[in-house]
């Protein structure tokens, strides 16, 4: 399954049915799963553990060294899931001694000249759309969807089934279940369309909405927005989740969108 053209090192771990295209080049330190296609003119680079029936097309560049003058040849690796597309040109460096490796979950969709620098830690089933980018030592839930030419700022954190719409700046961590917008970037309501598509209740949707609300609509302090929603929530999953985010952001969170504008809610 190997065409003619392409370069395998013989030390590869190269699993059976992966299909190598030409002009291709695969390094020595790499690990190859089952069922994955290599589009032409691919580079895979040291540390790099590819999962199984992932798709890479021409012209990206996965596990490379990262770009902080901090790396000292550290051994460290990029690790993708099974069922993960790559498009075209995406470039995934590998992780420096913070984190020793970067992560892309299984059944992510990282779409043309997106870039996921070292260290990143990406869930399962996100979706990167074209341009994408994520500096060093980002951390992004499950279900997370960016759209086109977003930018996120190094040590972010992206909360599960959170929607960033295109062209955002992200300088701050952005809590699970909302949309994030405008410039700078703001709460735009939560992510309920993504949510209903997941299989989320009406009841759930709206207890998010309702917690949100007391988050972001009211403007609250945000402290005494957090005790308030603890005092007078019933504690669920959902609840303690966003809670839990919030408090737990070292980066602190985006703001409630507060111009004058009538909210999305």
């Amino acid at each position: 399954m190997i065409q003619p053209l392409s370069y395998i090192h013989p030390e590869a771990k190269i699993a059976q049915n992966v299909v190598v295209e030409p002009f291709s080049t695969i390094h020595r330190d790499v690990e190859i799963g089952e069922g994955t296609w290599i589009g032409s003119n691919v580079t895979i680079m040291n540390g790099a553990r590819i999962g199984k029936n992932c798709r890479i097309f021409p012209g990206s560049v996965i596990s490379g060294e990262p770009q902080d003058l901090k790396f000292e040849g550290e051994v460290t690796t990029a690790e993708i899931g099974d069922n993960t597309t790559i498009r075209e040109c995406v470039t995934i460096n590998r992780g420096t001694k913070d984190r020793y490796k970067t992560v892309i979950g299984e059944n992510c969709l990282i779409q043309a000249y997106s870039h996921i620098a070292h260290d990143c830690f990406v869930g399962n089933n996100c979706i990167f759309s074209n341009s994408s980018t994520l500096a060093g030592h980002i951390t992004v839930g499950d279900y997370v969807v960016l759209a086109g030419m977003v930018a996120v700022h190094q040590f972010c954190k992206i909360g599960s089934h959170a929607f960033v719409t295109g062209g955002t700046l992200v300088r701050k961590d952005v809590p699970p279940f909302i949309k994030a917008a405008r410039e700078p970037i703001a709460y735009a309501g939560i992510n309920s369309v993504g949510l209903r598509r997941r299989g989320f209740s009406t009841e759930e949707i709206t207890e998010i909405q309702d917690i949100y609300r007391v988050l972001f609509v009211q403007h609250r302090n945000l402290t005494k927005a957090l005790d308030l929603v603890e005092a007078e929530f019933t504690p669920t999953e959902l609840r303690d989740e966003i809670l839990s985010f919030v408090r737990n952001s070292n980066r602190g969170v985006i703001k409630g969108f507060n111009q004058g504008r009538t909210s999305t809610l």
